[in-house]
């Protein structure tokens, strides 16, 4: 798999305004990236924490954003009024439509709710529904407690070897795209697959 087209980018991390300053300067600093590459953003539609600093600094590059948020989440995840949002009615349907709208996954730091999106995603993976992308960006390790118990349960037969290769892990910002474009499987569509199992 080599480089191929990437048109759309979904962003899983944090939504919490007391994260790290540097976290959240990452994020915006993906934000610009993805807007230089021409790459439309896809995210949760709050405008907290690194959500919300990544698709400002999207936004505000002159990138493309859609939002896609709950309607019980608007006020607490304060949705982002200026950007494209889609208000759903649950949050499979948030999930499902990030989905089939995205060609790649970026998973920053976040917390139970950003650990439960990506698990689902690998799931996915991990039964052949999909081959799109996936990159963590992984600071200073944050991430390496999750691939210890994915690991874990490779050690102990409860998953195959393979599945450590369903995602790639990336130190700094730059790397994230170049990551994702080397993973990007070539006229790969398995989103209707998914959607029979949900």
């Amino acid at each position: 798999m080599g480089d191929t087209r990437l048109d759309s980018v979904c962003v899983f991390c944090g939504s919490s305004d007391a994260a790290a300053p540097a976290l959240l300067a990452s994020a915006a600093d993906l934000g610009r990236i993805l807007a230089r590459e021409g790459l439309a953003l896809i995210y949760g539609g709050g405008g907290v924490g690194l959500m919300g600093a990544c698709a400002k600094a999207a936004h505000e590059a002159g990138g493309q954003v859609l939002g896609i948020i709950p309607h019980f989440l608007k006020e607490r995840e304060r949705r982002l009024d200026i950007v494209e949002t889609v208000v759903v009615d649950s949050m499979h349907e948030r999930k499902m439509m990030m989905f089939e709208r995205a060609d790649g996954f970026v998973v920053l730091p976040g917390g139970i709710g950003t650990l439960e999106e990506v698990v689902e995603l690998l799931s996915w993976r991990r039964l052949d529904l999909h081959g799109k992308p996936v990159v963590f960006y992984n600071p200073g390790g944050f991430w390496e407690p999750l691939f210890a118990l994915f690991q874990h349960t490779v050690d102990q037969n409860l998953t195959p070897p393979s599945f450590m290769a369903s995602w790639a892990s990336v130190d700094t910002v730059e790397a994230i795209v170049p990551a994702l474009r080397r993973g990007a499987p070539e006229g790969e569509d398995a989103a209707s697959d998914v959607a029979q199992l949900t």
